[in-house]
């Protein structure tokens, strides 16, 4: 190919799904912190005289909770990752003490995704030659460098949206005055969710309106419950 040919990657737009990791992990943290310090915020507002009790019971929710989505992300996709390596040593294994079963499993499943016996055992058998784990590590156990889990990124991620989702309904709490408080919470949760399913679709590359929808119901549900809750046990707060 000359210099001055067109490359491929020049032309065809990126895949949203090498974003699918990382971008899980943070619409998840985000939409988590937004939703759940909102209605922390929103339950003891209900049930509170003072500003005080409901900053206090933001500012510890955003706390715990980012530590949370940041250690459960990152126990989450370690146990991942730990399937991952003993899957790939035991391919490893039977590799070597059966490699004519490991080709002709390879060999299946390049017949099963439409290619003619034939062609399939020469894909299979150069595939093998050149790298048998990796093609085994791909098109066998469905690894690969997208999908691959990555724990380190996923608790950073995770746990830096959820703080930054967890920092709007606080300082709404810090801004705004005690009296209907709960009411603007929710609407500026509402806000804040739609605004972030928004951007989640756009970043994914999926349907906006849809991704709106989702969000704004289960946010609703869930802050309507939370600020019930607060109601309904009529307890004083000072």
């Amino acid at each position: 190919m000359k210099d001055s040919e067109p490359k491929l990657q020049d032309y065809l737009d990126p895949h949203y799904i090498t974003r699918s990791n990382w971008l899980r992990a943070a619409v998840l943290g985000a939409n988590d912190g937004i939703l759940s310090t909102t209605s922390i915020a929103i339950g003891v507002a209900a049930a509170s005289d003072s500003k005080e009790p409901v900053i206090l019971a933001t500012l510890a929710g955003l706390v715990a909770g980012a530590l949370s989505m940041a250690a459960g992300e990152y126990v989450s996709v370690s146990s991942q990752t730990d399937v991952e390596k003993a899957d790939i040593e035991r391919e490893k294994k039977e590799l070597e003490e059966t490699p004519e079963m490991e080709l002709e499993m390879l060999t299946q499943i390049y017949q099963e995704r439409g290619l003619k016996r034939e062609t399939a055992q020469i894909v299979a058998k150069e595939l093998t030659e050149k790298d048998a784990l990796g093609a085994h590590i791909r098109d066998e156990l469905g690894i690969n460098e997208i999908n691959q889990a990555k724990p380190i990124q996923a608790a950073l991620a995770s746990g830096g949206a959820f703080t930054f989702g967890a920092l709007l309904p606080l300082v709404v709490t810090l801004i705004l005055p005690l009296k209907h408080l709960e009411y603007y919470l929710y609407a500026f949760g509402i806000f804040f969710l739609v605004s972030l399913g928004a951007m989640a679709a756009k970043t994914g590359g999926s349907s906006i309106l849809k991704a709106v929808a989702r969000i704004t119901f289960w946010g609703t549900i869930a802050m309507g419950i939370t600020a019930l809750v607060g109601y309904l046990f009529d307890v004083t707060v000072t």
